[in-house]
């Protein structure tokens, strides 16, 4: 199944992928995926284990698991019907369950039998000989080379049985060596004259990297929390009406239009509309507002939500993929399988990271012996080197830190859509932000209204009959300006939207416009009532249009918008990061100074067109300004992706959403600052990561050449880098919004 067209000639596949062990096995499966003929780009995940594959149409998913099955991994299509997906994800919670308490299990065993070797380690300092003879050390180094050992021997052959190589690699040949050839100087005593014996190291080794996968395991499990959350919010049914009939049915029958009944404390099943009874909506596990939403008739409601004290009865908006929690849910996950611009070195390496590792052993081994060392020692050293490497906390150090800030970041009703957008993101400079809907509530209202000729329910009547099919907020309050007056309204025929501008019509056989001052000197009506009026409107805040009937202004309507509520705390928490705000509307200058000096913006562009905001975008990024766009109409699209970064209000149109790097849940001006924060912080732990991915091997390998870490020591390095990657990202699950 496929999760989306991104055009008519490309489709991307989302797929599940089992059996990787380290940044290698990724790279390897990400290599295959891109030398299919027909593949635009492909991306391979670790950490969820997961591959993202843009490709033309003719590609099927057969050929990409097919491709997947030759590197020798195992691979199937990404669920993405939300129901379906949510069986798959808990089935396959479930198996990771179970293989976590096998490992459990096998690590106590591997435990119990491994640390009697180590019993001369612990004796020594205290004068004490507790040296086991050479049977017994191989009586108990045994099980644990050949059961703890297996998972690692099958990963290895697998990839030797595809000509590749990867961490299993490294365990196998390692742990096989210091067995081998402690099992050779056994038998070898007599001639030899003494028995120095490497089972401890073996065993010790496969404990460590098994306590390694658990500990490494149980934090990834934790990074990806967020995605599960958000699965689990549906419920499974739903309360249908049918008539006079309520029936339970799953939520999968439902269809659009249905009406549903969701009763105190229930989830609500799907997007809807209101159309009976009233209650408060808890909606904190999609936008993070802690506080009810009220909702009565007319209001939206959100699938996945949770009902309060009332009865709603909705009818249903949106279902299964096109509601908004599934949404969310593509967005999270898009940006969990996206890369860090760093990751493509970290490929690079992870390339050719096992093979560079085994010649380093091959040639630490040779240089000990040549140079005079002793058996002993050159094998330990190479051993050492061996073990020690760890291509697995490469793999793990951008995608663990992705996946537990964008999750975090989810839980607080940011959605961060991409990587690029957490790199954009940490640089900027300057924040441009749109008025209507951004920084004022975006429902004005009708504040002000003078018809020329007395006769303000007639122009009230035109006004609103011409704005009916309107998306505009301003067509909004001439309607319910209207119906609070009781007025029947017409149908105006050949409506013609002006963006930026206005609407022309015909009404009653007249040329009808209603629009801003720019609108009217293009129609040729000029009046200097109008423009008296207007400047009298705009010098109070108000948004000023004039109405016309052909070539005549007949009247004059004022709206005002008031500021969001924390509008002014908003902007002043991006003072207080150092970044300077600019205010961009269609407004007149007059309006957008007053809005402007409330809120403390420090800059305005008013009477800005559509068009006009990628020019003023541009200009800001030409003197240098790293610039992020804030907006929620479809008229900010295109200056939402001409920024550095785009940010779009959740309650805005889609198309500004799908043009934006970062999604607000919430019309929270201040949630802007926090996105920012969330943003660098991830980043941040992105680079922790790979200083650490990277140090344990720069400073370890060295170290291990030269004999002067043991194979328990290295072994135990190997196992705590890829932990402390893992945990070191977890620790981002408790990011919250200041």
């Amino acid at each position: 199944m496929t999760a989306f067209s991104a055009t008519t000639a490309q489709t991307t596949f989302k797929l599940d992928i089992s059996g990787m062990s380290c940044a290698g096995c990724a790279s390897r499966v990400e290599k295959s995926l891109q030398n299919i003929q027909g593949v635009e780009q492909a991306r391979v995940n670790l950490a969820l284990e997961t591959a993202e594959v843009r490709a033309q149409d003719q590609i099927s998913a057969r050929e990409l698991i097919e491709a997947v099955e030759t590197t020798g991994y195992t691979a199937s299509e990404h669920e993405t019907d939300v129901q379906a997906a949510r069986f798959a994800r808990e089935q396959s919670e479930r198996a990771d369950r179970r293989d976590e308490k096998h490992t459990f299990y096998l690590l106590v065993f591997s435990a119990l039998f491994s640390l009697p070797l180590i019993s001369h380690f612990i004796a020594t300092p205290f004068g004490l000989n507790w040296s086991l003879p050479a049977g017994l050390q191989l009586f108990l180094a045994t099980p644990v080379q050949l059961i703890v050992g297996a998972r690692f021997y099958k990963g290895a052959f697998a990839a030797l049985r595809h000509g590749t190589a990867n961490m299993d690699t490294l365990v196998a040949l390692g742990t096989s060596a210091a067995y081998g050839y402690s099992v050779y100087r056994i038998f070898a005593a007599e001639a030899d004259g003494s028995v120095h014996l490497y089972f401890e190291a073996s065993a010790i080794i496969l404990t460590l990297v098994l306590f390694g996968k658990y500990l490494e395991h149980r934090a990834k499990r934790s990074t990806t929390a967020a995605v599960r959350a958000l699965a689990s919010l549906r419920p499974e049914t739903a309360t249908r009406i049918i008539g006079d009939e309520i029936v339970e049915v799953p939520i999968n029958t439902l269809r659009l239009g249905d009406l549903i009944l969701v009763k105190p404390g229930e989830s609500i099943p799907a997007d809807g509309i209101v159309v009976d009874g009233q209650s408060e909506v808890d909606e904190s596990m999609l936008t993070g507002e802690s506080l009810p939403v009220p909702k009565a008739i007319e209001a939206s409601v959100t699938g996945g939500t949770l009902n309060g004290s009332g009865v709603l009865h909705v009818k249903t908006t949106a279902l299964g993929e096109a509601t908004r929690l599934a949404q969310i849910i593509r967005l999270v996950e898009g940006a969990q399988v996206s890369k860090a611009p760093v990751q493509r070195l970290v490929d690079k390496v992870a390339a050719i990271f096992v093979p560079v590792i085994l010649g380093i052993a091959a040639l630490t081994l040779t240089l000990w012996l040549l140079l005079g060392g002793n058996v002993d020692a050159a094998f330990g050293a190479a051993v050492s080197v061996l073990v020690i490497a760890c291509p697995c906390a490469l793999g793990l150090a951008t995608p663990t830190a992705l996946v537990a800030g964008t999750g975090a970041a989810a839980r607080a009703g940011i959605l961060i859509k991409d990587i690029e957008a957490l790199e954009r993101a940490h640089k900027v400079d300057t924040v441009v932000l749109d008025k209507t809907g951004t920084l004022t509530a975006g429902k004005p209202q009708l504040a002000s209204l003078q018809a020329f000729d007395k006769k303000e329910d007639r122009l009230l009547f035109i006004a609103a009959t011409l704005q009916q099919s309107s998306e505009h907020p301003l067509a909004h309050a001439v309607i319910e300006a209207a119906k609070a007056n009781n007025i029947r309204l017409g149908k105006a025929h050949d409506v013609q939207a002006i963006p930026g501008k206005g609407l022309i019509a015909e009404l009653a056989g007249q040329r009808v416009s209603i629009g801003n001052e720019a609108l009217m000197n293009e129609l040729g009506v000029s009046s200097m009532m109008a423009k008296g009026l207007i400047k009298t409107y705009e010098a109070a805040g108000q948004t000023a249009v004039t109405v016309a009937l052909d070539d005549r202004a007949v009247g004059v309507l004022g709206f005002a918008d008031q500021p969001r509520e924390n509008a002014k705390e908003a902007i002043q928490d991006l003072k207080n990061r150092g970044i300077r705000t600019v205010m961009l509307t269609g407004d007149a200058e007059r309006v957008a100074q007053t809005i402007a000096q409330q809120v403390g913006v420090d800059e305005v562009y008013a009477r800005i067109q559509p068009e006009g905001k990628n020019a003023v975008i541009r200009k800001l990024q030409k003197e240098g300004a790293t610039v992020a766009m804030v907006g929620d109409g479809i008229n900010d699209a295109p200056a939402l992706a001409a920024a550095d970064l785009g940010i779009a209000m959740g309650s805005g149109a889609d198309v500004a959403m799908e043009a934006a790097g970062i999604t607000l849940m919430r019309s929270d001006p201040q949630m802007i600052a926090s996105a920012l924060d969330v943003s660098k912080a991830t980043l941040k732990k992105i680079r922790q990561n790979l200083f650490w991915a990277f140090i344990y091997n720069i400073v370890g390998i060295p170290l291990a050449a030269l004999g002067l870490l043991s194979p328990i020591i290295a072994g135990t390095a190997m196992a705590m880098s890829s932990v402390s990657v893992v945990t070191n990202a977890a620790l981002l699950r408790g990011w919250k919004v200041k």
